[in-house]
């Protein structure tokens, strides 16, 4: 067939033309005819006869020939006759056109084209693709072991296997012929670079290894494979060299997780993530050694409180050295987390779960609920910590991140509150706008309940400022000789505390008259309680031929007054003239006596306090300072666990009507799980809720079914 073979050859000369233009009108003439003289089916069939016999006796000895001299010259072969058959195809397909267009589409027959590509398929690829497969995946093996192979080669012959799917529109040969077994190669090829690589390297080692693997991979499909291979290569490669050893590459001695987390390796730990991210569920066991490791780095903290109590040292309520230390561990993990594991959730839970169990492990006396707002009070108190408004910020910042983890949230409330008190009828606070911005981040973490009582205080002392211009109009009108002020407060927000009716001087008597009578006029239906252990005042001392300013409290001020004249009194005299208990006087004589400023003398002399003492001011005392502070043990404690027990005995009673209003009927263990999940500033025992039951069942509010023992029913 003459049409054949010059087609092939790809002549393009004009002469050439001319004789391909005389073939094409043979052709159309011979397939318009009618029958019996329409010659399409003839030629169909010739078309493909003459394709099969050129293939069988030209290509198929050519490629046989070239099969036991090498998978690279057997390659370019095929890739040389491949393309010589595409050109043929192509043109043998322009030649026949009006054959294509009716005579094959009228009989539901391949295309030309088609028909060309299956007789190449049928008798040259079959034939070759085995040898061809295993060539290929020599060539990626080569190059997977750094060697240069011809990478253009490789994408040609790759094409072929994808046109062998009928021009490209299926994947099944490329799938089955040479995906497939390049992924069964890739498998082995890995599972031996595996064993050698676990045996020699340290996990970082190793780690870059595997990054510099999968990158050549997806490189290497980008450049001669079909896209589709790339996630199952992806896979196999993930499966055999991360998967399999994940654990060993974790726990490996010297160089696992924990040890680079020790040495804050944060390169190695990031190419650690990235690379176990690719792996379902890859970062679990990674997030629990992560867990792991910051719990002891916090329990070191814990130990080290410990080893101090125990080596003998006071305790305190503060220990700014201890919070401290929790502080920086947990600003350096969150910064690793975010950082180095990208915030990843399953990190940020393992950095939660961690900071609960070492923040709620108390160690002595105090809880790290009161250690920690010890601390708070160290920072908003002036004369505590020297910081900045920006570090102040800072600080707070990090504490209520800190505060975030502490289970018994309303234990901390109740010891803040305390303490914010102090600092501010005491006037001993550094910055309002720190108060309450302390306070604002306390409202975000734990809502407006948490903080109402708070913004409460802060509140009737902006009011209280307010007053007192037009009280102290009021006290010039009365000569009292006294520089006289008052703060009220409103008792639902601040602390209780101890109310000693102590017996005043008739000048402070006469002024605390004006004021309630004033008082009651403005506020005809509010009842004031007057708190002397909250005042304070500046008495006006001679000693000798000095005078002083001595700022203490209401308190000590009436025994100073009582001193008066160089009078000695002993102990029981002192508690019938100021009407005070031991409870409250002990504190008081002990601050004037036995304190750093001794402005009363006390015998005998030593630094416990009697009833059996007598007392006298201090003829011989002498200081380099005018004005002379002197603290007094506080009368109140910091808190009041019994009122803080009975708050969350109140607070369980009423999540559990509110829950079973709700729900009308529940079970004893879904109750339990129901009140637990509402109950966020405490985390009661199950036996304390159960004690709430059983209080409420006896006041009527629940009742047991009478049909399930197990089950509680709401009475309206």
């Amino acid at each position: 067939m003459v049409l054949y073979s010059q087609a092939s050859c790809g002549t393009h000369s004009s002469g050439t033309l001319q004789y391909f233009l005389i073939k094409f009108r043979t052709c159309y003439d011979m397939c318009t005819q009618r029958s019996p003289y329409n010659w399409s089916r003839d030629l169909y069939q010739r078309h493909g006869e003459t394709i099969e016999q050129y293939l069988q006796n030209t290509v198929l000895p050519a490629l046989n020939d070239k099969s036991g001299q090498g998978g690279t010259i057997l390659l370019n072969e095929l890739k040389h006759r491949w393309n010589n058959h595409q050109i043929m195809n192509k043109w043998l397909k322009k030649f026949f056109t009006y054959l294509d267009r009716y005579y094959v589409k009228h009989h539901s027959l391949p295309t030309l084209e088609q028909a060309g590509l299956r007789h190449f398929k049928d008798v040259v690829y079959e034939n070759v693709k085995e040898q061809a497969t295993g060539a290929i995946i020599s060539l990626i093996d080569e190059e997977r072991d750094g060697e240069i192979i011809e990478k253009s080669l490789v994408k040609s012959i790759v094409e072929l296997y994808e046109n062998m799917g009928l021009g490209g529109a299926s994947l099944e040969s490329y799938t089955n012929d040479l995906e497939q077994p390049l992924l069964d190669a890739t498998r082995a090829y890995y599972a031996r670079k595996r064993e050698e690589w676990i045996a020699k390297d340290s996990t970082p080692d190793y780690l870059i290894k595997v990054e510099k693997a999968l990158a050549e991979e997806k490189a290497r499909v980008t450049e001669y494979l079909n896209p589709a291979s790339e996630p199952k290569i992806r896979l196999v490669v993930e499966d055999e060299i991360l998967q399999k050893v994940q654990m060993n590459l974790l726990e490996k001695e010297g160089s696992g997780c924990r040890v680079l987390l020790a040495n804050d390796k944060s390169e190695d730990l990031q190419r650690m993530f990235q690379l176990f991210s690719r792996l379902d569920n890859g970062l679990q066991p990674m997030a629990s050694i992560v867990e792991s490791f910051i719990t002891s780095m916090g329990n070191a903290c814990v130990e080290k409180r410990q080893a101090k109590l125990d080596s003998g040292e006071k305790e305190k309520n503060d220990d700014p050295e201890f919070v401290k230390s929790l502080i920086d561990l947990h600003e350096k993990y969150l910064g690793v987390i975010r950082e180095t594991f990208s915030g990843h959730h399953l990190f940020q839970k393992a950095l939660k779960n961690s900071f609960e169990v070492v923040v709620n492990q108390d160690v002595g006396q105090y809880s790290n609920a009161e250690l920690m707002s010890t601390f708070c009070d160290r920072v908003l108190e002036s004369g505590g910590e020297k910081l900045n408004d920006s570090e102040v910020e800072e600080s707070l910042d990090r504490i209520v991140q800190l505060f975030s983890f502490l289970t018994d949230k309303d234990l901390f409330a109740d010891i803040y509150r305390n303490q914010l008190a102090k600092r501010l009828l005491n006037q001993r606070s550094s910055s309002d706008d720190a108060e309450k911005l302390m306070i604002a981040k306390l409202k975000v973490q734990c809502g407006t309940q948490f903080t109402s009582k708070m913004e409460g205080m802060l509140n009737d002392l902006a009011v209280g400022s307010d007053q007192k211009s037009e009280f102290d109009a009021r006290m010039e009108q009365h000569d009292t000789k006294l520089s006289f002020s008052v703060q009220v407060l409103t008792t639902g927000f601040w602390p209780t505390y101890k109310t000693p009716e102590v017996s005043l001087p008739a000048n402070m008597t006469k002024c605390l008259e004006i004021f309630t009578e004033w008082h009651d006029a403005k506020h005809q239906k509010r009842k004031l309680s007057w708190v002397h252990s909250l005042g304070n005042a500046t008495v006006k001392s001679i000693f000798g031929k000095k005078s002083y300013d001595l700022q203490v409290t209401t308190l000590q001020a009436v025994v100073l007054n009582t001193f008066n004249d160089g009078k000695t009194f002993d102990f029981n005299e002192l508690k019938k003239i100021l009407n005070l208990n031991d409870l409250t006087l002990k504190p008081l004589m002990h601050s004037l006596s036995c304190g750093k400023y001794k402005v009363i003398t006390k015998t005998p002399a030593n630094n416990k306090i009697n009833s059996t003492d007598s007392f006298t001011a201090n003829a011989k005392f002498s200081s380099n300072m005018r004005k002379i502070r002197i603290p007094m043990a506080s009368l109140d404690p910091s808190h009041n666990k019994n009122r803080v027990e009975e708050d969350r005995s109140w607070t369980i009673e009423a999540a559990i009507v509110r829950i079973m209003k709700a729900r009308k009927t529940l079970k004893h263990q879904e109750l339990i799980a129901e009140v637990l999940s509402q109950l966020s500033f405490f985390r009661p025992q199950p036996r304390d809720i159960k004690k709430r039951i059983e209080a409420l069942i006896d006041r009527e509010y629940l009742e047991r079914s009478a049909e399930n023992s197990d089950m509680y029913n709401y009475l309206a």
